[in-house]
């Protein structure tokens, strides 16, 4: 007999997974005031779609958490990263894909008098935005290794899944190793894309799990 927990929460994995494919998918490039002016409707619909993955990759966590669930608890560990995670990644888009394109909407018929403004605005939300994806990034990393190291032990995953997710770690070590751009578009779009095709197989067996 199915447990409903692994069913309704391995959906919501499955789900919070296509979601921030579809972020990654949406999101446009950066650029200049005027550029972000003209695609900040873009923004704030590939942002939402972000937004809403949250919450609901969060519940399929919960369930992941459960049914990896040891006598040591090393799995709410996984849960308490990949939360801090989950709300960087949170805040990151609420900056980029909500206050940002309201702000610069907000004085775009002044842009000859405040285009400084805006400018030194823009630099400090990019800051502030890299650093919640540093966040989103390593809270995330060490979730996947609690994890997968756990799913090595368990008989409710297949062991190449526990693989997978260290061999992404891997990968993502031998690139912080190299200094490659992990927090540009293009490296956290790598990076995300990866771990949500990882998160999404792991939704899939959970759904399909006795």
């Amino acid at each position: 007999m199915k447990n409903k927990l692994y069913v309704s929460t391995g959906i919501c994995l499955s789900l919070g997974s296509v979601l921030l494919i579809a972020t990654m998918i949406l999101h446009p490039t950066g650029g200049d005031i005027p550029y972000l002016l003209g695609i900040s409707s873009q923004l704030k619909v590939s942002h939402s779609i972000g937004i809403c993955s949250v919450p609901i990759s969060l519940f399929g966590f919960y369930g992941l958490t459960v049914a990896l669930l040891d006598r040591y608890k090393f799995s709410v560990l996984g849960f308490v990263f990949v939360s801090i995670g989950l709300i960087a990644a949170l805040l990151a888009a609420l900056l980029n894909g909500i206050i940002l394109p309201k702000f610069i909407e907000k004085f775009s018929g002044q842009l000859s008098e405040t285009g400084d403004i805006l400018e030194i605005f823009v630099a400090y939300n990019f800051t502030l935005n890299t650093a919640f994806d540093y966040i989103f990034i390593v809270g995330g990393s060490l979730a996947i290794a609690i994890y997968s190291s756990l799913m090595l032990r368990s008989v409710n995953f297949p062991s190449l899944l526990g693989y997978a997710g260290l061999i992404i770690l891997f990968l993502a070590g031998i690139a912080l190793v190299f200094n490659l751009p992990f927090t540009s578009l293009l490296g956290f779009r790598f990076f995300t894309l990866t771990v949500a095709g990882w998160i999404g197989l792991v939704g899939i067996i959970m759904f399909n799990s006795k």
